[in-house]
């Protein structure tokens, strides 16, 4: 059995092997426990200090990213938007890549509402009013006159020097590819258009149908009306 004395012995023997052991790493290190006690804690001061200066620039960097995010210009989606961001003068015609729609050769004339289109005084009851219904309008979509075998009524046409032209009327001698393109007077058709071969451009065929309503929506269309103003500007001027 181990006595008190034994377990005292063996106790006193390991302190004393201890000491020799720091006492030996210190003359070989030239450190002193308390400098390492010194560093270690200063680690941890700079380990923290560290930490929160990472943490004190990735709020900044994040500030910084949401305020100039915040003072970013939202990006217009529509075409009247970013064509009038980049330069107000820009055409329809230039504003669009027609060559994506399918285009049809015609000889394209002039008409108006007049006794000298339809035979009509402004006293006639229907003066004014197309095969459709709907009265005829010089606008950025006007109403024109095509056969209907070739463009049902509503098909949309862009016309090269004349603009969008939906298809409203008919007239006896539009047949094949021609159409009539309604202008307000006969000065007008001979000042603008005339008569002309050229190729237009098919947005939409039509369903046989138009409306009053369907016109005005399509010449109230937000996304298009730095093009109307165009044409209300140009209008005013001839």
């Amino acid at each position: 059995m181990i006595s008190i004395k034994q377990v005292s012995k063996r106790i006193f023997m390991s302190l004393l092997f201890l000491g020799a052991l720091t006492t030996t790493f210190e003359v070989v290190s030239g450190l002193e426990m308390k400098d390492i006690r010194d560093w270690y804690s200063s680690s941890e001061e700079k380990a923290t200090i560290d930490e929160k200066e990472v943490n004190d620039n990735s709020f900044r960097f994040l500030g910084l990213t949401f305020k100039s995010m915040n003072s970013e210009p939202s990006v217009a989606t529509s075409i009247s938007s970013s064509v009038e961001a980049v330069n107000k003068d820009v055409t329809l015609e230039d504003a669009i890549d027609w060559t994506r729609y399918p285009k049809k050769k015609v000889v394209a004339t002039g008409y108006t509402a007049g006794i000298e289109s339809t035979g009509k005084q402004p006293n006639h009851p229907s003066y004014g009013i197309t095969y459709s219904g709907v009265k005829v309008k010089r606008d950025l979509y006007s109403t024109i006159a095509a056969d209907l075998d070739v463009f049902p009524l509503g098909t949309i046409l862009f016309i090269p020097g004349y603009g969008y032209g939906v298809v409203a009327d008919i007239g006896g001698a539009i047949k094949g590819d021609r159409l009539d393109l309604y202008y307000e007077t006969v000065a007008d058709v001979y000042e603008h258009w005339g008569k002309k071969h050229l190729d237009v451009y098919v947005v939409k065929v039509g369903d046989g149908k138009l409306t009053e309503e369907q016109l005005t929506r399509l010449n109230e269309d937000e996304s298009m009306q730095v093009f109307r103003q165009q044409y209300i500007k140009n209008k005013t001027k001839s």
